[in-house]
């Protein structure tokens, strides 16, 4: 996909994000809408996966250690074709596989259930290492975010990586900087977030999480990279896309109401008739 393709991609996921969590009345659209660029360039550029073979051995590995942002998961799967699209509107309702955090083993795509903050990083860095103790080729991806990193799991895990050398591993952490109480340097500052990583023997990149040659010039250095795990800083905003929402700690866990619902489907249609210009 060129640029404009991904943009086109990553504004669709924007809407059903929006759409998804508008109908469950709960949910995280400010984390999701913040992520969403690095979900559409994973799923439609990045990672070997098929949405017709979910469980194909030699797939990458995607593991969603901030689960709370399933919205923004959810709606990159279905426009993948993992599932309809339609289902996006039976988000956390009874009865329905979409549920509040990601679940393995009722949703296609899926490759671990997440949810507890720190604990995903985790789960991908023991995937990074069966693929080298396997001799398999398939590449491990996990997003974190910056609010979730002031967990201790996630340094320990971090550390192993490191000493072991597991170049097959991306952690992304989407620094958009605030979580449910506020500024993140506020609550506990986690900064600085580079040089953290790069104590534990992590190569280092930081990019404009909106920014689609940053994001791709950081996956292909990774993929280069050799005898050392990657860490992609983010600098992201929380709730982009969204002019109400944005940069506001408020979204972080809150459903819009008819009338916000409105007008932010109006703006990211706004958005994709733009993009259809160029």
């Amino acid at each position: 996909m060129n640029n404009v393709e991904l943009q086109k991609t990553a504004n669709e996921v924007r809407k059903g994000i929006i759409t998804a969590v508008h109908s469950a009345k709960s949910g995280h659209p400010g984390g999701s809408l913040s992520a969403a660029d690095i979900f559409t360039y994973l799923y439609f550029e990045e990672m070997n996966v098929d949405s017709k073979n979910p469980e194909k051995a030699d797939r990458d590995r995607f593991v969603l250690s901030k689960g709370h942002v399933a919205p923004g998961l959810y709606a990159t799967l279905a426009l993948k074709g993992f599932f309809p699209v339609e289902d996006l509107e039976t988000l956390r309702h009874v009865g329905s596989y979409l549920q509040g955090h990601p679940d393995k083993k009722h949703i296609p795509g899926v490759d671990m259930s997440s949810g507890s903050l720190g604990q995903g990083i985790s789960a991908a860095v023991g995937m990074a290492l069966s693929a080298k103790l396997s001799g398999d080729e398939y590449r491990t991806y996990t997003l974190l975010g910056d609010g979730e990193i002031q967990e201790g799991q996630v340094w320990e895990a971090a550390m192993f990586a490191g000493a072991r050398k597991l170049d097959n591993l991306v952690v992304i952490v989407d620094n958009n900087g605030l979580q449910i109480d506020g500024a993140i340097e506020d609550v506990c500052s986690p900064y600085p977030i580079d040089k953290k990583f790069e104590a534990f023997h992590f190569n280092v990149i930081n990019v404009d999480a909106h920014n689609f040659d940053e994001l791709r010039a950081a996956f292909k250095a990774a993929r280069e990279c050799k005898g050392m795990p990657t860490a992609i800083i983010a600098k992201s905003i929380k709730g982009k896309g969204v002019s109400f929402m944005e940069n506001q700690a408020s979204w972080h866990g809150s459903a819009p109401n008819d009338e916000q619902f409105k007008q932010a489907m109006e703006e990211l249609e706004k958005v994709g008739a733009t993009l259809c210009q160029k």
